[in-house]
């Protein structure tokens, strides 16, 4: 297994006819680089309010999310690696927008919005937390369908407050 030297050289061994030149760029530091674009575009975003009424916004983040995922096709995106608690950053979901956008209906606001994957344990959790005492929960059953892809189904869903809660019927499934 050769290492590969960004725009470098392996050095001249006797079996080789002559040096071989490896030209290579670091696909870690482009990915990075992507994130870092990416991460920038939805910085002022406001978790995806913003979005909704600006196409040409829009349009710059999905095609920075895009140039992110062609970095990424080979990798295997649904290991174990997956399973942590994801904080939600920006969405298009239309469901999860009205709800933080409409948090003031319940006397709160939109506190964390957060997703919980355990592969083995094939679950996904979306939380929405309203402090002090709220959270919007939905529970999903998960299965690996590809390298970078998983799909979900919703299980049961809770709307809870401090001294109340209000089952919700889970509808909805995806990937």
């Amino acid at each position: 297994m050769a290492t590969c030297l960004p725009f470098g050289t392996i050095p001249f061994k006797p079996h080789f006819p002559r040096p071989a030149k490896i030209t290579c760029s670091s696909t870690t530091a482009q990915s990075q680089l992507a994130k870092q674009h990416l991460l920038s575009l939805i910085s002022d975003q406001d978790r995806g309010l913003k979005t909704q009424n600006n196409p040409a916004k829009l349009t710059s983040i999905v095609s920075a999310i895009d140039d992110l995922a062609a970095l990424g096709k080979d990798s295997i995106t649904t290991g174990g690696s997956l399973s942590a608690t994801w904080r939600l950053l920006w969405t298009t979901e239309k469901e999860q927008l009205f709800i933080i956008q409409n948090a003031s209906l319940f006397g709160t606001r939109t506190g964390d919005v957060l997703q919980v994957i355990d592969v083995e344990q094939r679950v996904l959790n979306n939380v929405i937390t309203f402090p002090p005492d709220g959270v919007f929960f939905v529970r999903s059953d998960i299965a690996v369908a590809s390298k970078q892809r998983v799909n979900f189904k919703f299980t049961s869903a809770v709307l809870r407050g401090k001294n109340w809660e209000i089952p919700l019927p889970p509808f909805g499934q995806g990937w």
